[in-house]
């Protein structure tokens, strides 16, 4: 047996025979790939009729097998926001914002509050006289406010109009041109002081809801609330409820119109003087006279009075709805405006102003003061030099006619 198995030449046959067992072979560690996972390809030739055929069904079967299944990518980790994008994006923002707003004034006018400031004040008699020659109707809705507090009348497009003594006029649903006129120049007449170079408008959106009865503002929209409610005997005008809110908003919107003429004011003035602060930093002699610091210091008062004491810019509520015999929450309208437009905010920024501009002011007339003193000073040093002179003079034809004297005597 022996013998015979070491004629056999394959070592494994022969390693059987003489061990009587096979020895296991290691297994090879495939990756399991897709090409590992499918059926070996046989791609080679052959003449037989028979192995072609297998060889056609076997490509078949590669054929069947699935697509081996997309490894879904890793994401990246995302990168800084570039300011390129970020300017895309804020473009892109602002340029739906402007077509929203420009879809809102289709219709001109329709829904849109309108605030004017065209004068220190209103005579209000003389626009009661004005808007009567024109055929308003006066206090259509009979809310019973005094024509000193305000004046409401109503125009085309049944837009109310509203005017107030500050020199203010507030016009809903009315186109801006017919404002514009309205103020400028049918009421011109009863102005009191025009700054028709230095008029201030400002304008919100309005819509009204039928479903509410309370009004509010959110951003730079009113919402009126139009539905009826009882009150006092049980009925009331079907109107009196939503323009009563409307005045409440147009003297909130008033005022800040009002502070809007302050604060360009104030620019300008600032304007005028700021070349003196960088005129002290460099040592240079302040080429103003006192006229000119007589009047910067009198504009300067004016301003603050007029923020301060002459108008009720100032007020937590002003007098016209302290008067009122409405009791509708109007004074809650009143302050929403306030916040709405910052108005609070913007008086107490105005008076910091005022203040850096009440130093200036001050600087000016302490260095006019002290040339005035300079001035003063060199001329009681030129009447003592003039005295002196005098006196030295006087001095000396004494001596002279002393010496004249002597000579007399001793001949």
């Amino acid at each position: 047996m022996q013998s015979f198995g070491r004629q056999l030449s394959c070592p494994t046959v022969r390693r059987i025979l003489n061990d009587g067992r096979s020895r296991p072979q290691p297994l090879r560690c495939l990756h399991a790939t897709a090409a590992g996972q499918a059926p070996r390809k046989r791609n080679f030739f052959s003449s037989n009729a028979v192995l072609q055929q297998e060889l056609a069904g076997n490509v078949e079967i590669v054929k069947d097998v699935p697509p081996p299944p997309k490894r879904k990518p890793i994401r990246s980790p995302a990168g800084k926001t570039s300011l390129r994008r970020v300017a895309v994006e804020a473009q892109r923002s602002r340029q739906n914002t402007l077509q929203l707003r420009a879809a809102v004034e289709d219709v001109e006018g329709i829904n849109r509050v309108t605030a004017v400031s065209v004068a220190d004040q209103f005579n209000m008699d003389a626009v009661v006289r004005i808007l009567r020659s024109h055929g308003f109707p006066i206090d259509p809705d009979e809310t019973g406010f005094d024509s000193d507090q305000v004046i409401h009348t109503r125009g085309v497009n049944n837009g109310d109009i509203f005017v107030f003594p500050s020199g203010s006029m507030v016009a809903w649903s009315l186109p801006e041109d017919v404002v514009s006129d309205l103020a400028t120049k049918s009421l011109l007449p009863a102005a009191i002081s025009p700054h028709m170079d230095q008029m201030e408008m400002e304008d919100l959106e309005y819509a009204e809801d039928p479903k509410r009865e309370n009004s509010n503002i959110k951003g730079d929209v009113i919402t009126l609330g139009t539905k009826p409610s009882l009150q006092g005997d049980g009925h009331t005008h079907p109107r009196v409820d939503t323009t009563l809110a409307k005045i409440a908003f147009s003297s909130g919107l008033a005022r800040s119109t009002k502070l809007a003429v302050l604060e360009t004011m104030l620019g300008k003035y600032f304007e005028s003087t700021r070349t003196i602060p960088t005129l002290l930093s460099r040592g240079t002699k302040l080429p103003f006279n006192r006229r000119f610091m007589m009047q910067k210091t009198g504009e300067l008062l004016e301003l603050r009075a007029q923020l301060n004491h002459y108008s009720e810019l100032t007020d937590s509520l002003p007098d016209l709805f302290w008067d009122s015999r409405h009791d509708l929450g109007l004074e809650g309208y009143y302050d929403q405006v306030g916040r709405a437009l910052d108005v609070g905010v913007r008086i107490k920024t105005l008076n910091e102003k005022m203040d850096y501009a009440q130093e200036i002011a001050s600087i000016l007339r302490q260095t006019m003061s002290e040339k005035h003193s300079i001035h003063l000073e060199w001329i009681i040093i030129i009447l003592i030099a003039v005295e002196v002179g005098f006196e030295l003079r006087r001095e000396f034809k004494e001596r002279r006619e002393r010496l004249a004297k002597n000579k007399e005597g001793s001949f």
